[in-house]
């Protein structure tokens, strides 16, 4: 079995305990499958990208409630509240100049789930948050799963039961 067969079971198992978890929690399930997504569709890996993927999507719940909260202040001016999503939207963009938010889709991410649970951005960063963390564990225990097959089948078998092993017989 290949890598990406381990990645599959381990995923496969923790997907369902994240189901268990989010409904026994009382969080948004689907959210935090969006912060396992984060995590798997980030360019870096291990705890660098848990990072990663982790400010951007909390960096998209900050411009997502900076749109919803902008756009409230004048309801009746629905011009203003596209307006200020496409300036919004510039500066989700733009930040990826910084190193630590250099992963757009992970803001965009965030900044959907927040609209998609109409604003209720504390659900969201517990769930997102959580949902990064079993993307982290899905991954990794996969790839960790993988390489210690792959340890197990470059080792030789060993075929006698007893080895002989000098000096052993009584002296």
């Amino acid at each position: 079995m290949n890598v990406l067969v381990m990645i599959a079971i381990t995923t496969g198992i923790l997907s369902g305990l994240w189901g268990w978890v989010a409904v026994s929690l009382g969080l948004i399930g689907w959210a935090g499958f969006l912060g396992c997504t984060a995590y798997f569709a980030c360019p870096q890996g291990g705890l660098r990208g848990l990072v990663i993927s982790t400010l951007t999507c909390m960096s998209g719940v900050f411009w997502a409630v900076v749109i919803i909260a902008g756009s409230a202040m004048r309801p009746e001016l629905s011009i203003l509240g596209y307006m200020l999503t496409g300036v919004v939207a510039f500066l989700m963009c733009i930040q990826a100049w910084q190193q630590w938010l250099a992963f757009v889709p992970g803001t965009f991410i965030g900044a959907c789930a927040t609209f998609a649970a109409q604003g209720d951005w504390r659900q969201v960063v517990l769930s997102l948050l959580i949902g990064l963390v079993f993307g982290y564990a899905m991954k990794n225990s996969g790839l960790w799963l993988a390489k210690e097959r792959e340890k197990s089948r470059a080792q030789p078998e060993k075929t006698a039961v007893f080895t002989k092993t000098k000096g052993s017989e009584g002296s």
